[in-house]
């Protein structure tokens, strides 16, 4: 029993770690190419080489661009890149740790949505064990990046929050592209195209680095691993549970942590050790509970005021 009820969970846990693993990978390619660029220029050659990439996939293995689902590849692109753009300007402003620690906000957030709207509907109420899956691994983030923050950090701080509110947003707009059957490699490259326009845009403003050997390497390596990555979420986002997939991407810090010490000749700490230890019991403990959560359903449109009229319960 515990094996037919699991196999959905269990095959979207497996595809959470290789995300996350590609993630922390893509997070060290970005923190070495942004010794030469801009963080709009690695947002524009991250998203030209995930275009280019799903278009040869498909010229090759079949499929179609073509959506039915415009609005909420809409909102998914439009929310996807702002927390990415946000992300990366709050890097360049604060320590990396804090930085990383306020995007990864994004799975309470998740969290706060999915309970505030479940009350408001009078529906069934999240799990409160996987909630504190989340707060725990959130713990686990913080002990491994020991962040801090600074008065003139306070504007960027908040940016990084809300590069974590716009990520929870998007992943939302994820399960419901998923469960209106849309492939991954569909919501993958309509987020990308977001990340070329408005990267582009960026970079009109900011300029054109010349490129050398090593940052072209950086920035084509930055935008496969990238893509891997978001179609493997995109995936895992479609069969799976919305909060233990959240919980799972804790592992991401984890691994970010290891390469940390592989490539940037980083120190480990107790406490450190203490917050991967606390990632992987979170992610552990979240994708064993299983609980209905309410997400955006793909059927119903995405109204002009915003998303709080298209949520519905999860299957």
């Amino acid at each position: 029993m515990t094996r037919a009820i699991g196999k959905a969970p269990v095959t979207a846990a497996m595809l959470m770690v290789v995300a996350a693993a590609l993630f922390a990978l893509m997070g060290v390619c970005v923190k070495l190419a942004s010794r030469h660029y801009a963080p709009g220029e690695i947002v524009f050659y991250r998203s030209v080489v995930s275009v280019l990439f799903i278009l040869g996939m498909v010229k090759m293995r079949g499929g179609s661009l073509i959506t039915t689902t415009p609005v909420l590849h809409f909102w998914r692109s439009s929310f996807g890149v702002a927390s990415l753009c946000v992300w990366f300007y709050t890097i360049g402003k604060m320590p990396l740790g804090t930085a990383m620690t306020l995007n990864y906000t994004s799975s309470l957030w998740l969290a706060l949505f999915i309970m505030g709207w479940a009350a408001w509907r009078g529906a069934a109420r999240s799990d409160p064990r996987v909630v504190a899956a989340l707060l725990i691994g959130f713990v686990g983030v913080a002990l491994v990046l020991r962040p801090s923050l600074e008065a003139h950090q306070i504007m960027p701080a908040a940016l990084g929050l809300l590069s974590g509110m716009f990520a929870a947003v998007g992943y939302m707009m994820v399960a419901a592209l998923g469960r209106a059957g849309e492939p991954e490699y569909r919501v993958v490259y309509y987020f990308a195209l977001g990340g070329v326009i408005v990267g582009g845009l960026t970079m009109l403003a900011t300029g054109v680095t010349q490129h050398t050997t090593e940052g072209l390497a950086l920035l084509m390596l930055n935008g496969v691993l990238a893509t891997l990555a978001q179609m493997l979420l995109t995936r895992a986002y479609a069969v799976g549970n919305a909060l233990s997939n959240a919980a799972l991407l804790y592992l991401g810090i984890a691994f970010a942590f290891v390469l940390g010490i592989w490539f940037f000749d980083e120190q480990p700490t107790l406490l450190g050790a203490c917050g991967v230890m606390l990632i992987a019991v979170a992610g552990l403990t979240a994708t064993r509970l299983r609980t209905p959560v309410p997400v955006v359903s793909a059927a119903a449109p995405v109204p002009q005021n915003g998303l709080s009229q298209a949520i519905s319960h999860q299957r």
